[in-house]
């Protein structure tokens, strides 16, 4: 098949979708399918891949890192025409998606849309009317959804959230998968060696963008608590985002500063040695649709703390590959201690990562992705009909 995947973001740009959208290219080219990418572009970054197509874009006023793409200056109409798509996978409800709809709506080919967000908890970068906002971005959303002709979903819970919004298009849940040969082999030495920790130090990591709905001053008061009652801890926080001096400032008032290494952005390849070299993943966000880094933090054998959130609750399975808890200082706190400090908690807990993983896995989720694709498709169809294979037979 010939695929277009449409974002409002994309590589340079550090995030679940931007991984997520990277992952199912590489996967789709493994199967056979030509992928082509449409997403902004980013000052002075030059792809080094195949197939991803730039629109003009300028920075976002709200976040300099991310581009909002100026779709009326591209001269891509003549460009998509001449891919002869068979689908569009749109990956946001917003500029993109909606150029991605108007070229599925021109060419007569199947739109389908991943709800990668809950859009309505990100109103607090709009500087006025953040509850008009938050309303205003849930309508658009469940609108958008009932423009495509399928929606896919990264957890059951999301698929709840969609329907009791009236969003009528066909949903199916197919998770983000994790690329487990990626995450295989990383240094068991890398944050001790480059940030100078101890080797008695237990290292919780966090990996996210630090940002408002990640609920990170949560995560540093906890902190706070588990080095009260387990000195020998030590919590890295391997992101950029614009509360990093907000969170500094927060873990020198609380005492624990030289306890909170702050790693800034990593590439991929560095990335897996941090989640190698680390003893537990710990995750405080109130707003994932799914949090794909906890599955790649398993994929890594790393035992689970989070609290029970959106999104998080249908990736991690409580007291099997990790722990849950509600945004409560005290209980995630006792969690972290209960898992440090028990080696069979710990043992039964990373057992059941890694089996997590290798569930989830991104050949076994775009298996099932492509099965959407072709039943989708009247264009495959037809060729599978001519050929003596019927889609049907898959399902």
């Amino acid at each position: 098949m010939r695929i277009g995947l449409f974002s409002d973001s994309y590589k340079p740009y550090q995030s679940g979708v931007v991984t997520s959208i990277s992952t199912l290219k590489e996967e789709l080219n493994r199967y056979g399918h030509e992928v082509y990418i449409f997403a902004p572009s980013y000052p002075n970054y030059e792809d080094e891949e195949a197939d991803v197509h730039r629109y003009f874009s300028v920075p976002s006023p709200t976040n300099p890192d991310f581009a909002l793409a100026i779709p009326g200056l591209s001269g891509m109409s003549g460009v998509i025409k001449k891919l002869n798509l068979d689908l569009i996978h749109v990956h946001s409800p917003f500029t993109m998606g909606w150029v991605g709809k108007l070229y599925a709506n021109k060419h007569k080919i199947p739109l389908v849309f991943t709800y990668h967000t809950l859009y309505e908890s990100y109103a607090h970068y709009v500087p006025v009317a953040q509850d008009l906002a938050r309303e205003m971005a849930s309508k658009f959303s469940t609108m958008f959804c009932n423009h495509c002709d399928h929606i896919v979903v990264p957890s059951p819970e999301i698929k709840d959230v969609l329907l009791a919004g009236e969003v009528l298009s066909p949903i199916s849940v197919i998770p983000t998968g994790v690329p487990l040969e990626k995450f295989a082999g990383g240094d068991p030495e890398w944050l001790r060696e480059q940030y100078n920790i101890a080797p008695d130090k237990k290292i919780l990591l966090f990996v996210g963008r630090l940002t408002k709905e990640k609920n990170l001053e949560f995560l540093i008061r906890a902190f706070q608590d588990i080095h009260h009652k387990m000195p020998n801890t030590v919590l890295v926080l391997t992101a950029r985002g614009p509360l990093e001096q907000t969170l500094k400032e927060l873990s020198e008032e609380l005492g624990v500063r030289e306890d909170v290494i702050f790693t800034g952005a990593l590439p991929f390849e560095t990335l897996v040695h941090a989640y190698h070299s680390a003893d537990l993943f710990v995750f405080s966000s109130m707003t994932e649709t799914q949090g794909l880094v906890l599955l790649e933090a398993m994929a890594c054998g790393l035992p689970v703390v989070a609290v029970k959130a959106s999104g998080v609750q249908d990736m991690v399975d409580h007291d099997v590959d990790g722990l849950l808890t509600e945004c409560r200082v005290d209980q995630f706190s006792e969690a972290v201690c209960r898992v440090l400090g028990s080696r069979d908690t710990y043992a039964k807990l990373q057992a059941n990562a890694y089996k997590k993983a290798d569930k989830l896995s991104s050949t076994n989720m775009v298996k099932r992705l492509e099965e959407l694709y072709l039943e989708l498709s009247p264009r495959q169809q037809r060729r599978r009909k001519a050929n003596g294979d019927d889609v049907w037979s898959a399902f």
